[in-house]
């Protein structure tokens, strides 16, 4: 496994407040890295500088070998998944995926049998005709998921894709979005602030605090070695808490 990416250096500011402070990493290819962190720690200002939407102040983002800090969002060849899903309200789960082909001239005339293949990839063939307000929250985001997959995206960035679901939908997600990894052979970067979902996720996690990498290792390394005090509050302490509470309803039901 190679490198499919890397960032070297990143520095980004906002009000004259610095916001990234030197950041440097590297993706593998097909690697699944998850960004961890709280809120305004900086994690979806890398995604937004990766995605093309945000010029870095300084620093460099290279995919496979070239510079493509200074390239267009279109011609990146990366794709991303909201966690508000941005579907078409007027448009079928066909219509949804098939739309972003159109602006694609590679892609453009297998528009309708590509659309079809990927829709069936994420369970949704039965729903194909349907309109997102017919949909359950996780079956829009699959929704949003196939329409990435539709443009073969080599990388896929998905932004806090599961904060606005269910519990139980969130594990049919979890499920879904490694089965569909797998399938694909994608590279994805995943911004999340829930410790348990990195972990059960991840091959290896970038863990933030206010705009500097704490800790980037394998959720094994991170719990066996964590780097630093914050490492051990911030990711080892919440996940016990949640075994914790967890072992306390199992023992009560005997």
């Amino acid at each position: 496994m190679g490198n499919k990416l890397a960032v070297e250096d990143l520095t980004h500011s906002f009000n004259q407040q610095e916001i990234l402070h030197g950041i440097s990493f590297t993706v593998q290819d097909g690697e699944f890295l998850s960004i961890l962190g709280p809120s305004g720690c900086g994690k979806t200002t890398i995604l937004r500088i990766l995605i093309g939407l945000l010029e870095p102040v300084s620093g460099r983002v290279i995919k496979d070998g070239k510079d493509i800090t200074g390239v267009k969002p279109s011609a990146r060849n990366m794709g991303i998944v909201f966690q508000n899903y941005a579907l078409f309200q007027n448009m079928t789960v066909l219509g949804n995926v098939e739309y972003a082909l159109q602006f694609n001239p590679e892609l453009k005339p297998r528009a309708r049998s590509i659309a079809e293949y990927v829709i069936e990839q994420v369970g949704l063939t039965e729903h194909i005709t349907k309109k997102p307000h017919k949909l359950s929250g996780g079956q829009q985001q699959r929704v949003a998921i196939a329409r990435t997959l539709a443009l073969k995206p080599d990388i896929i960035l998905f932004d806090e894709p599961m904060s606005a679901l269910d519990a139980a939908t969130r594990l049919l997600l979890r499920d879904e979005i490694k089965k569909i990894q797998k399938k694909f052979r994608s590279t994805i970067i995943y911004i999340t602030h829930d410790q348990e979902e990195a972990f059960a996720m991840s091959d290896r996690i970038m863990v933030m605090n206010q705009g500097v990498i704490e800790q980037m290792d394998t959720p094994e390394n991170i719990i066996r070695h964590p780097a630093n005090q914050y490492i051990i509050n911030f990711v080892i302490k919440n996940l016990q808490l949640k075994i914790d509470s967890l072992t306390k309803y199992i023992g009560a039901g005997g």
